[in-house]
């Protein structure tokens, strides 16, 4: 285990300090930031196969138990530790409280994939996102994926860096749960959308538009499903536009003076939608054993 004690603004202080703020450094060094309980639990799980590279606290600072056996656990893995003053803590917690700042950041190993690499079947579902403009847009979206079990996450064109720290902590711990990839060009975004074509020749390509056009619930959702989601201010581009094989609108009040939603909330609801469908296939509604009255027009779901 290696130990290095951090008592001023020196150069192992400037490095952490680099990976949190600087995105072209952040990927250079291969690491990232991350801080708060649930993000740094997910981290250490295996199940999610991440590789910690370092762990930094203060010794100034009393630990919590949970604290002191994410510590513990670390130390058997004989890696790097960074022992920091209390105030230098405070600088580098995001932590709203600077008053209780975390007891314990980490530094993850960024995940080298291939899109190809990525395991799906029949039923899986991915949703592509354009050229993410905000970051908590993007760990909103992160955190709907994982909580209505989309495969994977894919990120096309220019955009927020997915391993930074906003981003990671509006996931709320579904960062390190759910794969994602990156299409870097149009190229490869049509040999991605042709080869699971050809794997599963039911798959929809569906994307979101204010237009008023199919009614979101009217689609049938539970087929392999690849949702589009475009740049929060300019939508889809057309380029993704012309590979949808159905633009699906998110149906509003008739007086609502909102003419569209925020892109975290609309791909929140297409990803509920597609659950919903699925779950009521998978377990079919079974009639209403109501009173002995005549048969309803409408009768109620029976709730699971």
């Amino acid at each position: 285990m290696c130990k290095i004690y951090i008592r001023n603004e020196n150069n192992d202080y400037q490095y952490l300090e680099t990976l949190k703020k600087n995105r072209t450094k952040r990927h250079a060094a291969g690491e990232f930031f991350v801080e708060g309980v649930r993000n740094i639990n997910e981290a250490f799980d295996p199940k999610n196969n991440w590789g910690i590279n370092s762990l930094i606290y203060s010794d100034e600072i009393k630990l919590s138990g949970w604290a002191e056996n994410i510590i513990d656990k670390y130390i058997l893995e004989n890696k790097k530790i960074y022992i920091v003053k209390k105030d230098l803590l405070h600088k580098l917690s995001d932590k709203e409280d600077k008053e209780s700042p975390s007891e314990i950041i980490i530094t993850v190993k960024i995940k080298q994939e291939n899109i190809q690499d990525l395991k799906l079947n029949k039923s899986s579902s991915v949703l592509i996102f354009d050229r993410p403009s905000n970051k908590g847009n993007l760990g909103t979206i992160i955190r709907s994926c994982d909580s209505f079990g989309i495969d994977a996450l894919i990120l096309t064109g220019h955009g927020v860096d997915l391993y930074d720290c906003e981003t990671i902590r509006a996931s709320m711990g579904s960062f390190f749960k759910l794969p994602f990839r990156r299409l870097s060009d149009h190229a490869g975004i049509d040999a991605y959308i042709a080869g699971l074509r050809l794997r599963y020749p039911t798959l929809q390509v569906i994307g979101t538009t204010a237009h008023h056009q199919h009614p979101l619930e009217a689609a049938d959702l539970t087929t392999p499903v690849m949702f589009l989601v475009g740049n929060e201010t300019e939508g889809l581009n057309r380029y993704l536009y012309e590979r949808c094989d159905n633009l699906v609108t998110i149906p509003m009040a008739a007086d609502a003076s909102a003419s569209s939603l925020n892109v975290g909330c609309a791909a929140t609801v297409m990803l509920y939608e597609a659950g919903r469908q699925r779950r009521l296939r998978a377990r079919p509604v079974r009639p209403f054993k109501g009173g002995t009255g005549p048969p309803l027009r409408n009768p109620p779901l029976e709730v699971y």
